[in-house]
């Protein structure tokens, strides 16, 4: 189910890590159903697509005014401009067409100072005839393909995200990939060589694709939804010889890897990117 209403809440947060900011929601909840993902606990059916896009770019407009005399360039999130996660709640690129995209975008391809960015896991082609100028930055989603096929049923393939970069990179977006969640199981490095080979393969306009690594924290009550639905997931997810809970900073209990393990598990995972994709550098790992 779809819906359309008025985005009352106009905050903006601080990121510091995909963006320097979240901008308020453009959208809130998600078509998919990825077995890991936080928006099914926040929105469990549909999506809500905000009607008041001026608005939220009018306030955007003026965060970004006051933003740039607090956050100093350049920084890993770019070495210029002020960056805002317009799909922190959303897959952007999945429900493009139920937004106001293009007024969006040329937003931030006229902003002096302000940065569109978004992670998906959907090659959407339509966003290839629009060329922002390097003001929208896409960030696709890459795992693994056999465990794409059991944690993002529906989503696009690897391949096909791994063949969009240079595509988009072509049609003017800045284009980066986000390995995320990064899931521990067995023979996952095995896994990840595969899929980093394809990387070095197939990309072809290297300079300047970066990436960010984000290893699996699984919230408590997905867990439980999904013994329920989809039980397969589970093996993956909940593995406790090597994870322990943790409480967010919101109060919520969620599990991830335990710290001692996941250090060795970022050194290794570092170790074969490096070493086979020198030229995809970390912005951040954690």
């Amino acid at each position: 189910m779809i819906t359309k209403d008025i985005r009352k809440s106009l905050k903006i947060k601080p990121s510091g890590r995909s963006s320097d900011f979240i901008s308020p929601s453009f959208g809130w909840g998600c078509l998919y159903k990825c077995s890991y993902c936080y928006m099914k606990r926040n929105k469990p059916k549909g999506l809500s697509i905000a009607t008041n896009t001026s608005e939220l770019l009018t306030q955007i407009n003026t965060h970004a005014t006051f933003a740039q005399l607090e956050v100093e360039k350049p920084n890993q999130t770019h070495e210029k401009y002020i960056t805002y996660d317009i799909s922190c709640n959303e897959d952007f690129a999945l429900h493009l067409k139920h937004h106001d995209w293009k007024t969006i975008f040329n937003f931030f391809k006229d902003h002096d100072i302000a940065m569109g960015t978004l992670a998906t896991k959907y090659v959407n082609k339509e966003l290839l005839k629009y060329n922002p100028n390097k003001k929208i930055r896409i960030r696709f989603s890459l795992m693994p393909e056999k465990k794409r096929q059991l944690h993002e049923p529906n989503t696009s393939t690897i391949q096909e995200r791994i063949e969009a970069i240079d595509q988009f990179i072509e049609a003017g977006y800045d284009v980066h990939i986000n390995f995320s969640p990064i899931i521990v199981y067995d023979k996952w490095l095995h896994d990840y060589d595969e899929l980093f080979c394809l990387l070095d393969k197939y990309v072809k306009n290297k300079e300047g694709v970066l990436s960010e690594c984000i290893f699996l924290t699984h919230e408590i009550h997905k867990h439980y939804s999904n013994l329920l639905r989809h039980p397969e997931t589970e093996v993956d997810l909940r593995r406790e010889e090597i994870q322990e809970y943790k409480t967010s900073q919101f109060g919520g209990k969620n599990i991830r890897y335990k710290h001692y393990l996941k250090r060795d598990f970022i050194n290794k995972f570092t170790e074969l990117h490096d070493t086979l994709i020198p030229w995809n550098k970390i912005r951040y790992i954690f």
